[in-house]
């Protein structure tokens, strides 16, 4: 039997337009059915059940209305008799589908209309299916392209089988291209959207610039060199962090390359944007004095419950290490994750005298006693009424002009000064209403118990401190455009760390039973037995097909 030329034809289309659009053939076979179940509903009517088969050898179409076998026909369209099914078919019970052969039909023009629509929108969300699957695992690539057209500064990129978008605040900036150029940029992200996947692209991600590095440093891309960090103020300057897995190996060097080809292969792409390329260290000091390079670092303070260091550099180098507009310092934040503060050698002695000022006139306060005798305490680097009160007497005597006695009434009236403070604390506390039973927490003070008490919060009972959580009471740290912002906390001014807190917390939970130790136990591993499930095999709709012609 010879095939038509209008059935081959539609096999050719249905391969030519899977070819085209890079999808399976039999998506575009089932849409060209759904296009003709549609057409033929609309032919015998929406109620009938149609079911239309695509010959995918010969290109034959088959349509078939179903009939469901009843007891009582109700609507003749989808519903046939028992008497009348057996007649049709000796094996017809109730519950199965006769399958009735249609003649051939011609489509009208807003038959054929609509079946064009049905087919464009199977494959148009075939093709977008297949956008996404392809896209979703490039995230984290660099990818070239052609600009396709600019839209209010957004560069629309045409990747050959899709499209994505590089927005303006993605771009470089005094960056500009028109149609047809060749552009490169890092996919940031795919996304899933109801007009299709929409693939976002950048120039000023930082993975950008450590990509290209991947690309121009072939020891970064076997892994023996690592970029462990990177920080970019785009189109000015940039600085990435590189350590070497093998001793023999200078990770800057090999960054750089000969005569710097390697790293100004990056500087080009990146259009002329400057590179600091730093070497990674653990020690945390030492990363960040090289961090802020070309500057000389004099000395460091760290803080590491806060990651806040504060950099004394000469006079003559703030300029050079805060970099024009803030750059160098900011960047090396970035780079590094430590809120850095930069004195100068000048001003840091300035502090530290106002820091001996200060302490000596708690001193003198406190403890009653004349100006030398207080500075002779500050000079040693006692700072607190506390310190002297509790060291060993021995740490007090050894000090030049002192002795054991002299150590002795400085101890005796540093603890009066204390215990006169502690009363005047707890009467405060009473009068803000603060519980007593919020002493049952370990590490509790008086002090920090009025703190609570004169918090926005008004903590004042251990079932209102047992709810609390460990940055209401020593701060946290928010990261926002590249910057740590600094949010105290209720006892920030107590310098407990987070682990303290975390302890003091639960203390209180304990204590007020909101939790019990029963809670706190790890529970022990449960051992899953083995079930064997029963086969379960899926219910069949039999649907016996119409074998007289």
């Amino acid at each position: 039997m010879a095939v038509s030329a209008n059935k081959l034809e539609l096999l050719q289309i249905a391969d030519a337009v899977a070819r085209e659009k890079v999808i399976d053939k039999q998506i575009v076979i089932d849409a060209m059915a759904d296009a003709i179940e549609k057409a033929a509903k609309s032919r015998y009517g929406l109620e009938t059940n149609i079911r239309v088969e695509v010959n995918q050898q010969t290109g034959e179409i088959k349509l078939q209305r179903l009939l469901e076998v009843v007891d009582k026909v109700e609507d003749y369209n989808t519903q046939i008799d028992l008497e009348s099914a057996k007649l049709k078919n000796d094996a017809a019970k109730i519950g199965d589908h006769i399958g009735e052969t249609l003649p051939p039909m011609d489509f009208g023009r807003i038959a054929a209309q609509s079946a064009k629509q049905v087919i464009v929108q199977k494959v148009r969300d075939a093709e977008r299916d297949r956008q996404f699957e392809e896209f979703k695992d490039r995230v984290g690539e660099i990818i070239n392209g052609t600009v396709k057209r600019v839209e209010y500064g957004n560069v629309i990129v045409d990747l050959g089988r899709a499209e994505a978008i590089i927005r303006r605040d993605e771009m470089i900036p005094r960056e500009t291209y028109r149609y047809g150029d060749r552009v490169r940029a890092y996919i940031y992200d795919v996304r899933r959207e109801q007009r299709g996947p929409q693939i976002f692209m950048s120039r000023t991600h930082p993975q950008f610039m450590a990509k290209l590095f991947q690309m121009e440093v072939p020891e970064i891309y076997d892994g023996v060199i690592e970029i462990r960090a990177v920080a970019r103020d785009p189109g000015s300057r940039a600085k990435i962090a590189v350590i070497s897995n093998d001793s023999g190996i200078d990770p800057v060097g090999a960054c750089v390359g000969m005569r710097g080809s390697r790293v100004q292969a990056v500087v080009g792409e990146l259009q002329g944007e400057k590179i600091d390329i730093i070497p990674w260290s653990e020690d945390a000091a030492g990363f960040i004095v090289n961090a802020l390079q070309p500057a000389e670092v004099a000395k460091v303070v760290l803080d590491e419950e806060k990651e806040r260091i504060e950099v004394v550099v000469p006079d003559e180098q703030l300029s050079l290490a805060i970099g024009r507009r803030g750059q160098n310092v900011r960047l090396a934040s970035q780079l590094t994750g430590w809120d850095i503060d930069i004195l100068t050698e000048e001003e840091e002695s300035g502090r530290r005298q106002a820091e001996f000022n200060a302490n000596t006139a708690k001193f003198t306060d406190a403890l009653n006693v004349d100006e030398m005798v207080a500075q002779l305490l500050a000079s040693e680097g006692f700072t607190d009424v506390e310190e002297v009160a509790y060291v060993e007497p021995d740490e007090i005597a050894m000090i030049e002009g002192f002795d054991d006695d002299t150590a002795g009434e400085l101890q005796a009236r540093a603890r009066e000064f204390l215990e006169k403070q502690e009363n005047a604390l707890d009467e405060e506390r009473k009068a803000l209403g603060v519980a007593d039973d919020l002493r049952e927490v370990p590490g509790m003070t008086t002090a920090m118990m009025v703190a609570l008490g004169k918090s926005e919060d008004e903590i004042k009972t251990l079932d209102d401190f047992a709810g609390c959580i460990a940055d209401d009471l020593i701060g946290w740290n928010e990261r926002k455009d590249g910057e740590n912002i600094r949010h105290a906390g209720i006892l920030d001014s107590f310098g407990l760390s987070r682990v303290q807190a975390d302890e003091m917390i639960m203390a209180a939970r304990l204590a007020s039973g909101m939790v019990t130790e029963e809670d706190l136990r790890e529970p022990e591993p449960e051992v899953e037995e083995e079930v064997v499930e029963e086969d379960a095999r899926p219910a069949v709709i039999n649907v016996i097909e119409d074998t007289t012609v």
